[in-house]
C-alpha cells in the first residue's frame, strides 16, 4: 500500500513541477519577451536561445531540465520505489511539460525535461545511449524533430539487444512516445541526410 500511495504522491508531484513552463517565465522575466513569438512557437527552451541569447537560454535549459530530476531522484534513491514506478513517476514528469493545463495542455517539447529525468537515473548508460546515438544523428541527419527521433529509437533497439525485455527499453518507449506526439508535424517531412563538417555552425541567427 505504501509503495502505491508514494507512486501516485510522486508522479502527481512530477507531472505538476513538469507543468510549469520556466522557459516561458524566464524570457518574460529575464528578457521580457514571449518566447512563443519566436521560431515554431514553441514554449521550450530552444526559442528562449532564439528571443533571448545564450545567457537566458541556458539558464532556462538548466531550470527545464531540472523540472526532470527531483522526483525521479527520489522514487528511485530515497522510496526505493519498483522500477516500473519510476517509470510512471518519469512519465509523468515528460507528460507535465508536454501537455501544461498552465498553457492550455500545449506545453513544449519534453527534451530539456527528460535530460532532467535521465540525469537522476543511477544508469547513466542510457543517458550516454541518447547523447551518442543523438550526436551521430546530427552528423548526418538535417532536421531537427528527426534527430531527436532518431537518437531515441537507435538507444531503444540498442537497450533491447542488449538487455532484452526490460525497465530501459520500457523508458526509452515512454520517452519516444511522447516525443513522436510533440514532434508530429515536423515529421511529416523526411530528413535529408547529408554529412555535416566536424565543427559545425547552425545557419540560424539568434535574435538578440
Amino acid at each position: 500500500m505504501e509503495v502505491l500511495y508514494y507512486s501516485v504522491l510522486l508522479a502527481i508531484l512530477a507531472f505538476l513541477l513538469g507543468a510549469c513552463p520556466f522557459a516561458l517565465w524566464t524570457g518574460w522575466w529575464l528578457a521580457g519577451k514571449d518566447i512563443r513569438e519566436y521560431g515554431d512557437g514553441n514554449p521550450g527552451a530552444v526559442n528562449v536561445f532564439r528571443s533571448s541569447g545564450v545567457k537566458v537560454g541556458i539558464v532556462a535549459i538548466i531550470l527545464e531540465a531540472a523540472k526532470g530530476f527531483p522526483f525521479v531522484f527520489l522514487a528511485q534513491a530515497y522510496f526505493k520505489l519498483p522500477e516500473l514506478s519510476v517509470i510512471v513517476i518519469a512519465t509523468c514528469a515528460l507528460l507535465g511539460h508536454a501537455f501544461s493545463p498552465i498553457l492550455r495542455f500545449r506545453g513544449g517539447k519534453a527534451l530539456a525535461v527528460t535530460l532532467g529525468v535521465l540525469l537522476a537515473m543511477p544508469q547513466y548508460d542510457i543517458l550516454i545511449a541518447f547523447l551518442a546515438f543523438t550526436l551521430i544523428g546530427f552528423l548526418f541527419i538535417t532536421i531537427d524533430a528527426w534527430i531527436a527521433i532518431f537518437g531515441a529509437t537507435c538507444s531503444l533497439v540498442y537497450f533491447i539487444v542488449a538487455k532484452g525485455i526490460s525497465w530501459e527499453p520500457l523508458l526509452i518507449l515512454c520517452i519516444l512516445a511522447v516525443w513522436v506526439i510533440k514532434h508530429f508535424a515536423d515529421l511529416h517531412t523526411l530528413p535529408a541526410l547529408k554529412l555535416r563538417p566536424v565543427i559545425w555552425l547552425r545557419s540560424k541567427k539568434i535574435v538578440k
